[in-house]
């Protein structure tokens, strides 16, 4: 059985089907609440390898959503400050399975971390933010 810890925003319907499809391919899930989740910058940053900055950042966060923000001229550390004071802004879920750290759900990528296929397909956005 695979481990999974996945952060989420506690009540994100897009979240709850990641999960359940987690559960289904035979992992154990342990939640964890990605608003309340006490991560300094450092690590949350390890979740982001590779990455681009604006692929940290939640498409459908109102503040994404409604170019309060410019993503393209943010740098890494402002943005990690700028999640950590707005946890909403963080993409989500953020996954660590086989001590790989996950920013966002590639079904592909987690079906292969996993070695188990999906049912159907996954979404990996969310489809509102309150």
């Amino acid at each position: 059985m695979k481990l999974v810890i996945f952060y989420e925003k506690p009540g994100c319907a897009t979240n709850a089907k990641q999960k359940a499809a987690l559960r289904e391919a035979g992992c154990k899930v342990i939640e964890r609440d990605i608003l309340n989740n006490g991560m300094s910058e450092d690590d949350l940053s390890t979740f982001f390898v590779n990455l681009p900055v604006e692929k940290w950042f939640n498409k459908s966060a109102p503040q994404v959503k409604n170019a309060e923000l410019d993503l393209k001229a943010l740098d890494e550390q402002s943005a990690l400050k700028l999640l950590i004071q707005n946890p909403i802004l963080i993409r989500r879920p953020l996954m660590i399975i086989n001590k790989r750290k996950l920013c966002g759900f590639n079904q592909w990528f987690v079906e292969r971390l996993i070695k188990s296929e999906f049912h159907e397909k996954i979404s990996a956005y969310c489809v509102s933010v309150k």
